[in-house]
């Protein structure tokens, strides 16, 4: 019996400690460094607008946090790399709209639903800039359209390829306005496009004001409009969204981090709480800005909602488009 009892203390203080060794642990969350993955190569816009605030967490933390990149094929191989990892809460990743348009077109089998969300910190808008050096040099948003309404299909306007994001941007504003506009997708989006219009090879283009910026504020093209909820912020505030001219378009980027799916709430909690308290930087806030995207924070709770609602349009996008893939 004294043996038994002993036993039964043995093991009942075993217990004991491994579960106030659990406790500990989540307590001590993080005790290693993590690794967060981008689907953009070093450099590219969202690669720039995530160091930043991943320093900031970082610090908050108390553990390094390794920037792992691995761009390509409209950032899924990333997004599978971060949904397969373990969810121990040491393995996240960035996302951007690329993670509703993937599933659409067929290129994944998820999308944001299959993965834990950590808070949305910033956001890419797309603007619609003119040629100044071709045939047709529009000086307004307003004058673009009543041209287009007068002479359908004699527009033309460079987008990023079929599918992406600001292909997406484009081809709400035409089916938005009604307007019949000879869309050219380019090889690539930002860069390539927004030379296609200063070259007056196009009309029209869709390209981030990041990356038309320079060219903007050279002469070389012309800043119409914005397809975003808000206008640009300064010196740009003055130029019009094209939703309060009465047309239903609105289209944008928002920037995020996400984990796998059941991930513990303990690592969550953390990293949520360190993510907000970071975006919340006011020097972070003029970072954004001065890298041309809008500040705003969108909590996890929040972010599948949001996200609903652009999945609504840009699905019925890619249907008229024929490219929609999912069943």
């Amino acid at each position: 019996m004294k043996k038994l009892c002993i036993t039964s203390l043995s093991v009942f203080l075993c217990l004991g400690f491994f579960c106030l060794g659990m406790v500990q642990a989540a307590e001590k969350y993080p005790v290693k460094p993590l690794e967060c993955i981008l689907g953009v190569e070093a450099g590219a816009d969202g690669d720039v607008i995530a160091r930043p605030i991943l320093q900031k967490v970082s610090a908050i933390i108390g553990q390094p946090i390794m920037v792992v990149n691995k761009p390509g094929a409209g950032s899924s191989i990333a997004y599978r790399a971060v949904h397969d990892a373990k969810p121990d809460g040491y393995t996240f990743g960035w996302g951007s709209a690329t993670i509703i348009t993937n599933k659409l077109q067929g290129i994944l089998p998820y999308d944001y639903h299959e993965f834990t969300q950590l808070g949305v910190f910033t956001t890419y808008f797309p603007i619609i800039v003119a040629s100044t050096k071709g045939p047709r040099q529009f000086k307004t948003i307003q004058e673009v359209i009543a041209f287009g309404k007068a002479n359908p299909g004699e527009l033309s306007m460079a987008t990023a390829g079929i599918g992406q994001s600001w292909w997406v941007a484009a081809t709400s504003f035409i089916e938005g306005t009604g307007l019949k506009i000879n869309a050219i997708p380019q090889a690539g989006a930002g860069a390539v496009t927004v030379a296609q219009v200063a070259g007056g090879h196009t009309d029209l283009g869709v390209v981030a004001l990041g990356s038309g910026k320079a060219m903007i504020d050279g002469g070389q093209v012309r800043f119409l409009a914005t397809l975003g909820e808000q206008r640009a912020a300064a010196p740009y505030d003055n130029i019009p969204t094209v939703k309060e001219l009465g047309y239903n378009v609105s289209w944008e980027s928002a920037n995020f981090f996400m984990g796998p799916r059941n991930m513990p709430k303990h690592a969550v909690d953390v990293l949520v709480k360190a993510i907000y308290t970071a975006s919340h930087d006011p020097a972070y806030q003029k970072f954004c800005a001065e890298r041309n995207s809008r500040w705003g924070y969108i909590p996890p709770d929040k972010v599948v909602e949001d996200f609903d609602k652009r999945r609504t349009v840009v699905r019925e996008i890619m249907r008229k488009a024929g490219i929609l893939k999912e069943k």
